[in-house]
């Protein structure tokens, strides 16, 4: 198509100028398998960046721990000003970079949270699907160098799958997966870290403050550091 292109109805050429702006975006690498594998999964995953969004909305600067291919970023990149997006898979980052659309911009380089925080300062963070691939022995030292570089009314916002959900998760994700945990759990070891932590329950797309048994997902806000 091209940007003389005239659609029936004409409020649709409206889609052709925007191709002709941004051109046709791509899927990130990570995207991409559960778009073409299980399509409603990427529905979930991006639900669960639509939640980091509101509840950071207006924030100035916010740091992604674990970006993976960042195509959810986008999602929270709207409503902030700015997103630092950090993987310590080299494998990620180039991908993120060869998407880069550059009417979107974000700041995204290597960095392994177990070595220290990353440089800067931010006034939130979160990390989805992240922290069940920290080993527990390891997981007070992950936590505390993502909060490392927030203002001191920073607020971060951590999800994972509950544990209770592996019963039925993939082979996949089982492998990678060796610190789910219970609500309560969840609850308990970000208390370590802030003095007020909100979990919430989430079952595919839809947050909620259910019974956290039930949950296949959880939430948790974290604010006022200790």
């Amino acid at each position: 198509m091209t940007n003389n292109s005239k659609t029936v109805e004409p409020q649709y050429s409206l889609l052709f100028d925007v191709q002709m702006k941004h051109g046709i975006s791509k899927l990130g690498v990570m995207v991409n398998e559960s778009w073409n594998q299980d399509p409603k999964r990427t529905l979930f995953t991006l639900a669960r960046y639509k939640f980091v969004s509101r509840m950071l909305s207006g924030r100035k600067h916010v740091l992604e721990v674990g970006c993976a291919d960042a195509f959810g970023t986008r999602i929270v990149q709207q409503a902030v000003d700015k997103v630092t997006a950090i993987d310590f898979d080299p494998l990620f980052i180039a991908d993120v970079k060869e998407r880069m659309n550059p009417h979107w911009p974000i700041e995204a380089f290597v960095h392994d949270m177990l070595k220290g925080p990353v440089p800067g300062q931010f006034d939130a963070a979160y990390a989805l699907d992240v922290l069940e691939h920290i080993n527990e022995a390891d997981e007070d030292l992950f936590i505390k160098n993502s909060l490392g570089s927030l203002t001191p009314d920073g607020i971060a916002i951590f999800g994972m799958p509950s544990l209770e959900s592996q019963a039925y998760a993939s082979p996949q994700s089982k492998a990678g997966h060796v610190n789910c945990k219970s609500g309560e759990a969840l609850k308990k070891t970000l208390e370590r870290h802030f003095h007020t932590v909100f979990v919430f329950s989430m079952n595919d797309e839809v947050v909620h403050t259910g019974f956290y048994p039930m949950a296949h997902y959880l939430l948790a806000v974290g604010c006022h550091r200790r």
